[in-house]
């Protein structure tokens, strides 16, 4: 997320974390607390119109409030091309469901849902398979973490931060 952008509030409810992709899509929602995310589904791309019918069904049938969407960024936190695509697609997604979507930095999200995959022992297939929907829980979970603590960094941003304190031997 660009630092400069001020991230809108989300009601409180259920929200869609998503993790987008030009064939498909990654999909997670957190409890009405907006506490802990959980893998949803995985969700394969169709014409705008499927598209239309399923996001619209998905909303009404889960009660969602909003749309937490990744960005992918550079390492530096800059902007992609593939950001412009995904911020395309969520200006869609605000118009046919009426909600606010806010965009959440996705660096290292695949990575860490395909290490939590096989932590928890499931083949390469198995993983590939479960792999975006997983991703979309770590990029709405990053973000509900950043809602409670909006000091500290979070998920992928931490990896890289030095550790703050040092043990005295």
């Amino acid at each position: 997320m660009q630092p400069d952008v001020p991230t809108p509030a989300l009601p409180t409810g259920t929200l869609l974390g998503i993790d987008y992709g030009s064939v498909r899509v990654g999909l997670a929602l957190c409890d009405r607390g907006q506490t802990i995310a959980a893998p949803f589904q995985l969700f394969q791309r169709q014409s705008t119109s499927e598209e239309t019918v399923f996001y619209q069904n998905l909303v009404k049938q889960e009660r969602i409030v909003g749309i937490v969407l990744g960005l992918p960024v550079h390492m530096s936190g800059t902007e992609s091309a593939k950001s412009k695509e995904v911020r395309r697609y969520g200006n869609w997604l605000s118009k046919i469901t009426g909600l606010p979507v806010v965009y959440h930095d996705e660096r290292y999200s695949s990575t860490l849902a395909w290490n939590a995959l096989q932590a928890g022992g499931l083949k390469a297939s198995q993983r590939k398979k479960q792999l975006d929907k997983v991703a979309a829980q770590v990029i709405l979970q990053s973000f509900l973490d950043s809602l409670r603590n909006p000091d500290v960094h979070h998920g992928v941003e931490s990896l890289d931060n030095e550790p703050t304190t040092t043990i005295s031997e």
